[in-house]
């Protein structure tokens, strides 16, 4: 292992905030209560629960009653796209459910497993830039459409998305919005009502949380089945004793995230553009991919033609560089990203891109010192090869 490392990864997951694991740590030891139990340690474990939730609503904009606390975002984009599209359909409703070509596959893959039992499904193309016309959504509508499902902003190239313009396209037909705002904490605004959603998915490794925690904000009145059957958890929506310390932390992690977004943007945002135009200007044949303004504080994917990316990672890693090809999800496939060529890429540029993602930590020397070593190795990369 290098000396010296230098984490760009922060897409993929965060470190956890001293100050969240200090919120969790009674709650691994001191306080084992479950929360549906009557006794002391049990009712403590609840106040923590309500506590908890009464936090991210205050954050979101939200009533309390709307926070439903899962296991992740994964599963949290499931129990939203499934549980809705099976509500819908019990209701007589219809059976198509409207995406984006560049959701991430905890979404696509919802879909996919729904089309066996009958239900149909739109994606909605992106620009080069990957951005979602609201044209096209509107187009898309049908009178059987059940739910639209469009993320806030992408995990890989960090394009955001206009989602308050797209919820208010279907509110005017009143057809539940989805929207996965993983990567969105502590990088954008998350007011439900501005953001016309009735539906959000939040997980809290994203945002200096503890991993195995999330939510799923589900506005009053929103149909929903529940995916996870059992007890009574979480008013019926998701059965399962709570992690009580997970969502301790995913509350507190959640908190601090909005307390720092005003000074954290503009600090990642100059970082993340010193990191573009340094590379851009000094490595030739590099691009960006994504939209230059509309895209996330802390996201730079870049482009190399001639180059494989998993190649370049491995050299960066030497190096002691944390980066990423894309999602960590699908951290070793052979397949190009669906997102780069959803944005007209061909295969050889998709494999040629790569992601780094800043965090609170990243410093300025990091960057710099990324931008001078990326030129080298480029060029011992496209030394062995003929394109």
């Amino acid at each position: 292992m290098a000396e010296r490392i230098i984490y760009l990864d922060h897409a993929a997951t965060t470190p956890l905030d001293q100050r969240v694991l200090a919120a969790m740590l009674p709650y691994l030891n001191e306080q084992p209560g479950n929360p549906s139990s009557i006794h002391q340690l049990g009712r403590a474990a609840l106040h923590a629960l309500d506590d908890a939730r009464a936090a991210v609503a205050l954050v979101l904009g939200c009533a309390r009653k709307e926070i439903v606390f899962t296991g992740g975002g994964s599963e949290s984009d499931n129990l939203a796209i499934k549980g809705v599209a099976l509500a819908q359909r019990q209701r007589g409703r219809g059976n198509h459910i409207i995406t984006s070509a560049i959701e991430h596959d905890a979404v696509l893959h919802a879909v996919e497993y729904l089309e066996q039992f009958g239900f149909t499904s739109t994606q909605l193309p992106v620009n080069a830039a990957g951005l979602v016309h609201p044209d096209d959504l509107r187009a898309a509508l049908r009178p059987d459409t059940i739910l639209v499902s469009v993320m806030y902003a992408n995990n890989e190239v960090g394009t955001i998305q206009p989602i308050a313009e797209l919820g208010a396209i279907c509110r005017e037909r009143g057809i539940p919005f989805h929207s996965d705002a993983v990567q969105a904490a502590g990088l954008l605004p998350l007011d439900v009502e501005r953001l016309n959603v009735d539906l959000l998915t939040l997980t809290g490794h994203k945002f200096y949380g503890p991993k195995g925690s999330g939510l799923l904000y589900v506005r009053h009145g929103t149909p929903l089945l529940p995916q996870i059957n059992g007890g009574g958890q979480e008013r019926r929506r998701r059965a399962g004793t709570e992690n009580v310390p997970g969502i301790v932390g995913l509350a507190t992690a959640l908190t601090l995230a909005e307390e720092q977004r005003a000074s954290m943007v503009p600090h990642l945002t100059k970082l993340r553009d010193h990191l573009i135009d340094g590379v851009l200007t000094t490595i030739p044949r590099s691009w960006l991919n994504g939209d230059r303004e509309q895209r996330l504080a802390n996201n730079v994917n870049l482009g190399f033609a001639c180059i494989e990316s998993e190649s370049l990672l491995l050299l960066l890693d030497q190096q002691g560089i944390c980066a990423s090809s894309g999602s960590a999800c699908s951290s070793g496939a052979l397949e190009p990203s669906h997102v780069l060529t959803a944005m007209g890429l061909s295969a050889d540029a998709a494999n040629g891109s790569l992601r780094f993602s800043l965090g609170h930590a990243t410093q300025a020397e990091e960057i710099a010192h990324v931008v001078a070593i990326l030129g080298p190795l480029i060029e011992r990369l496209r030394a062995v090869v003929t394109c």
